[in-house]
C-alpha cells in the first residue's frame, strides 16, 4: 500500500466519522433543566442519558423569584423548571407552565398521601411533587449559647449581637418577610400595610447584624464556622450537620413554613414528552432515593424510603413536628407587590 492510498483511507474514515458525529449530535434530544443548586445527583443525569439516548444540560438559581423571571423573560427554552407549591400557582396563573401528560407518568402512583393532589395544582395537571423540607434556624451549638428558640430572636438586637456578620438569612422574599411577621406577632401571609411596615422595621433593625442573605451556600458558611446562626431549610442543614457535628437544627415555636418543591415544563419547551419521561424516571422509588442520599431533602415518594440512608430519616430532613403550627406559602395575588416593595427596599439599603 502506497502512503497516497493510506492517506486516502484516512481522509475516507475521517470523513465517515465526521458524517456520522455530526448526523449523531444532531438527532440527540437535549433536556434542558432549570433547577436549584445541587438539588439533583449528577449520575442520575448520566444514567438517564444511557438509559434513554438523551443529552442532560442544567441551569441554576438562587431562589423562586430569580426562577420565574428568568421564565417569563423567556430566551433560554428550558424542558423542566423545579418551582416550589406556591410559585406552580403564579407561573401557571400567568400562563408559564404546558399541561402534563399524566398517561406518560405512571410512577405518580409512588407519591405518599399528603402529596397526592396539592391545593396549589389539583389533579397535578401541571406539576409533580419532587422533594419537600422545613424551614428552621440552624445554630452551631458550641458558639451559640444559649440556642435560639423563637424567630424572635433573630430580630432581636440583644439577642443577635454577641454574633454580628456570623448570621445568614435566606435571599428568599417570602421566607424572609414571613418570619419577621410571625416574629412581630402576624399572619406569615397577612395582607394587613401596617403589618408589614412593622415585619419591615424588623428586618431593617436586623440587617446590619447580618453576614448575608443565602439561599445558595449558607449550608457551607455553617458547616465552616464563617456563621454560626442561619435560617434555612432542612435539606441544606442535614448536608452541614454531615460535615459539622456542631450544627443543631430547631423549628421555632411561634411555628414554621414547609414547602414542596415540583417538577414542571415551562411554556415554550422543545422536549415536552421527554421531559416527561424525565419525571416518570425520578420517580422511580431507587432513583428517588439516590437523589435523597445526595441532596438530602425528603423525598415526596414514599416507596423510595426502603433505599434511603437511615440517618437521614432519622435528621432534619424528614422532621415534621408534631403538635407545631406549620404554614405552607401560598399566591398572595395582587398583594405580593406588597411584599415586593418591602423586598426591594430591604435589600436596597
Amino acid at each position: 500500500m502506497t502512503r497516497y492510498v493510506w492517506l486516502g483511507g484516512l481522509v475516507l474514515v475521517a470523513v465517515v466519522v465526521g458524517i456520522f458525529v455530526a448526523f449523531n449530535s444532531e438527532t440527540t434530544k437535549t433536556l434542558r433543566i432549570f433547577i436549584w443548586e445541587e438539588y439533583i445527583d449528577p449520575e442520575v443525569y448520566r444514567l438517564f442519558e444511557r438509559e434513554f439516548g438523551a443529552r442532560v444540560i442544567e441551569d441554576n438559581y438562587g431562589g423562586n423569584d430569580d426562577m420565574r423571571a428568568k421564565l417569563q423573560a423567556g430566551g433560554v427554552a428550558y424542558d423542566l423548571a423545579v418551582p416550589s407549591d406556591y410559585m406552580v400557582t403564579l407561573l401557571r396563573k400567568e400562563d408559564l407552565l404546558l399541561p402534563l401528560d399524566l398517561s406518560h407518568i405512571p410512577n405518580l402512583k409512588h407519591l405518599a398521601a399528603r402529596f397526592r393532589d396539592p391545593a396549589y395544582d389539583p389533579g397535578h395537571r401541571y406539576s409533580v411533587p419532587y422533594q419537600w423540607g422545613i424551614t428552621g434556624i440552624a445554630y452551631n451549638t458550641s458558639q451559640v449559647i444559649p440556642p435560639p428558640t423563637h424567630w424572635a430572636n433573630l430580630f432581636e438586637p440583644a439577642w443577635v449581637a454577641p454574633y454580628a456578620n456570623r448570621i445568614s438569612m435566606l435571599n428568599d422574599m417570602r421566607e424572609v418577610i414571613g418570619a419577621a411577621l410571625v416574629a412581630a406577632g402576624y399572619p406569615h401571609a397577612t395582607t394587613n400595610p401596617q403589618h408589614l411596615a412593622e415585619a419591615q422595621v424588623l428586618l431593617q433593625r436586623q440587617k446590619p447584624f447580618l453576614a448575608k442573605y443565602d439561599s445558595e451556600s449558607f449550608e457551607d458558611s455553617l458547616a465552616s464556622g464563617e456563621t454560626v446562626l442561619a435560617q434555612g431549610w432542612s435539606g441544606e442543614i442535614a448536608v452541614a450537620q454531615s460535615q459539622n457535628p456542631d450544627i443543631a437544627f430547631i423549628i421555632p415555636g411561634e411555628g414554621t413554613f414547609v414547602f414542596v418543591d415540583n417538577w414542571v415544563v415551562p411554556k415554550g419547551a422543545r422536549q415536552k414528552a421527554l421531559a416527561e419521561e424525565f419525571i416518570n424516571f425520578v420517580l422511580r422509588p431507587e432513583i428517588s432515593a439516590k437523589i435523597v442520599n445526595y441532596a438530602r431533602y425528603a423525598s415526596v415518594n414514599e416507596a423510595a424510603e426502603p433505599f434511603i440512608k437511615p440517618e437521614i430519616l432519622s435528621g432534619p430532613s424528614y422532621y415534621w413536628p408534631e403538635g407545631t403550627q406549620v404554614w405552607w406559602l401560598n399566591d398572595l395575588g395582587d398583594a405580593g407587590r406588597l411584599y415586593e416593595r418591602v423586598w426591594l427596599e430591604l435589600k436596597g439599603r
